[in-house]
């Protein structure tokens, strides 16, 4: 081409642009857990950092790591709340959910097992397979929640290999596939090196295991034909919890934590969404400095905006379920910045004040209910200093929105029961109210928490006659029926809706609640049907307040006639004991109050299986080590309860009474009195 007469032009020929990648993010929500002191915070540090989301290493005993973030965590050097972290691997975003190793905050773990599309399960190289190992690994296979096993400390003086994996195999589930080898084991330098995929000795040990749960890959095996790769099903039985890979490695040094997060990246995958319908939940709160509730809300299916209007449901230990609403008022993707909030992801949602840990969006899809036993201690909390029991009752009420399991109530005398787990999260609970709330705490000896069942049917009504003396101008009739064990409570409405306003209605349900948290001999009520047989009302006279007055008496009149019978929590327990330790122990779990099975010869130590009441097994733990020379074991999960023998344990009553009808009309006028 030409310009002018002489002058030749070059026009560049423009190249193709090329297609822009766009990257999809997956998200995985991932547990760490462990028993206490296994190091799985220190082995979410390492993932932090070795994928960039943090500049530095932080450890537990420096105090300064990415999770443990509040001041006790730090000191005491342990995880007490779940906290959430999120590192990239690709096109998958992990979300690292770090949960309490401690028994005592197993309600922390509870929450975050809902959340979760897989786990890491931290097991030590050196002290092994320890009792809330087994715990969390049978809830998590229980739950079918895909799992990785991480042995950490392989760096260590007196670290195992061979035969660790034969105590996991033996102590947890033989469903395991160790997927690295260990070289220098015990040193400080030790390293893993992967086993390869086409390794024949690797592909016979996992085809024989995978074949358990696989015909075609059975027969095959039977056969002698071992397939060339067996990833794929390997991956399949993984997703479904049947197997479980296992990896070796060190927290601190860095070894086969590459290792792990490939198996993370190659075994674990999001969950898929079912619908499009909003749902979600809330597993842990926190408050800002200025106060503000901060609540973490796991997405399965649906998109949230901010300023959006949500509907939360709560359902509390009796079974009966609560709404409340609110707006969104602000909302951050955990890994992603400003909303929306998409199925798969955790968002930090504000302007929610009345929101707690445990509130569901949408379906309640596994009913609400805990993978572990509920607190089985009660103990009541009095001030320190006179004249702060307002206070104490308000911060304990506080630390309940964030931990539902630590309820409370007014005991009276100016003080307040709490439900607890055991004395490391008392003593936490006296720090925080000293630190965050200035107010000392006395905890008194804690003591069994106890329930009340129904055994009959009863009936009472409460019938207003205008022609004579009345102290409550309304009528209400109450049938009181047993459910099946674990059905919680339900109300029914036999008497038509239209014969009272909805307020009145209103009133005698959140009575009849109330009512239940103090059966005949003072403990909650559970496994009960009630049913609103008759209502009326004298216009002019009524007001709600009238009905929670009269409710309670008519209620428990009627749970007196069908009569209620107090049980007890308990544990199923395995206890592991060498032969010679057999007799004594038998004859320990017996005094204990046990029911037991037939002893079982596993090798060179005996496995005596039972029900065992739940305010027994701290007794059985202090008594086991000095019967067995500290070699005998215990592992346990919430067992059926079973009903006192003997007289029925009372608690004092805090509502006045309503079966003694003067003691109840004064109850209430003193209340009137002070409420004005």
């Amino acid at each position: 081409m030409r310009c002018g007469d002489s002058t030749v032009c070059s026009v560049p020929v423009p190249l193709p642009t090329p297609p822009r990648t766009v990257i999809t993010t997956r998200t995985l929500n991932l547990g760490v857990l462990a028993h206490v002191d296994a190091g799985k915070t220190s082995l979410t540090e390492r993932l932090l950092f070795d994928h960039g989301t943090i500049p530095r290493l932080g450890s537990v005993d420096g105090g300064d790591t990415q999770t443990d973030s509040g001041e006790l965590e730090r000191r005491r050097g342990i995880t007490i709340r779940s906290a959430v972290a999120w590192f990239r691997l690709g096109d998958l975003q992990v979300n690292l959910v770090d949960t309490p190793g401690h028994p005592d905050f197993v309600a922390e773990v509870d929450r975050a097992l809902s959340v979760l599309d897989g786990a890491v399960l931290v097991i030590s190289a050196v002290e092994g397979v320890q009792a809330q190992t087994g715990v969390l690994l049978r809830s998590l296979r229980r739950l079918r929640l895909p799992t990785l096993l991480f042995v950490n400390k392989i760096d260590r003086m007196g670290a195992r290999h061979d035969d660790l994996l034969a105590e996991i195999r033996r102590r947890l589930t033989p469903a395991v596939v160790p997927m690295v080898r260990v070289e220098r084991l015990g040193a400080r330098d030790a390293r893993v090196v992967a086993r390869p995929a086409a390794d024949g000795a690797f592909r016979a040990e996992a085809a024989e295991l995978l074949a358990d749960h696989d015909l075609p890959l059975l027969g095959r095996v039977i056969d002698g034909d071992v397939p060339e790769d067996v990833s794929a099903p390997l991956r399949d039985q993984t997703c479904r919890g049947l197997v479980h890979p296992v990896y070796f490695g060190s927290a601190v040094s860095g070894a086969g934590t590459a290792e792990l997060a490939d198996g993370i990246r190659r075994f674990l995958a999001p969950r898929p969404v079912p619908s499009d319908d909003l749902r979600g939940a809330v597993f842990a709160v926190e408050r800002t400095g200025k106060g503000e509730k901060v609540a973490y809300l796991r997405l399965f299916s649906g998109t949230l905006h901010g300023r959006q209007r949500v509907a939360f449901r709560r359902r509390d230990p009796s079974g009966a379920v609560e709404e409340h609403r609110g707006r969104v008022a602000g909302l951050e993707v955990v890994g992603g910045g400003a909303g929306p909030l998409t199925a798969g992801d955790i968002g930090k949602l504000r302007g929610l004040p009345h929101v707690r840990v445990g509130d569901r969006l949408g379906a309640d899809d596994d009913g609400g209910r805990t993978h572990f036993s509920p607190p089985i201690l009660e103990s009541v909390v009095r001030p320190g200093e006179p004249g702060r029991a307002a206070e104490l009752h308000a911060a304990l009420t506080r630390l309940a929105d964030e931990d539902p399991l630590i309820r409370t109530r007014a005991a009276g005398g100016g003080t307040t029961s709490v439900l607890l787990y055991g004395a490391v999260q008392r003593e936490v609970i006296a720090e925080r109210l000293h630190r965050e709330f200035g107010v000392e705490a006395v905890f008194e000896q804690a003591r069994p928490v106890y329930f009340e069942r129904p055994v009959g049917r009863g009936e009472s009504v409460h019938e207003f006659d205008p022609r004579g003396p009345n102290d409550f101008w309304q009528t209400v009739g109450v049938r009181v029926e047993p459910l099946p064990p674990g059905s919680g409570h339900t109300f029914t409405r036999q008497a038509q809706l239209g014969l009272l306003p909805k307020a009145y209605h209103r009133a005698i349900e959140e009575a009849a609640t109330a009512t239940l948290r103090q059966g005949l001999h003072g403990w909650e009520v559970t496994d009960c049907a009630v049913t609103i047989t008759r209502v009326g009302f004298n216009a002019p006279m009524t007001v709600a307040a009238d009905f929670r007055h009269l409710t309670p008496v008519v209620l428990l009149r009627a749970l007196r006639q069908a009569g209620s019978a107090v049980h007890e929590p308990g544990f199923t327990v395995e206890v592991e004991v060498p032969d010679d330790a057999l007799s004594a122990v038998t004859g320990l779990l017996l005094s204990l109050g046990a029911d037991l099975g037939p002893a079982v010869a596993a090798g060179p130590v005996w496995r005596v299986p039972g029900d065992l009441p739940a305010r027994s097994l701290h007794d059985l733990a202090a008594a086991l080590p000095g019967l067995t020379r500290g070699e005998g074991s215990i592992r346990h999960e919430p067992g059926p309860a079973r009903r006192v023998r003997g007289p029925a344990p009372t608690r004092a009553r805090t509502d006045g009474n309503p079966l003694d009808h003067d003691e109840y009309l004064r109850f209430l006028s003193n209340r009137d009195l002070a409420d004005r």
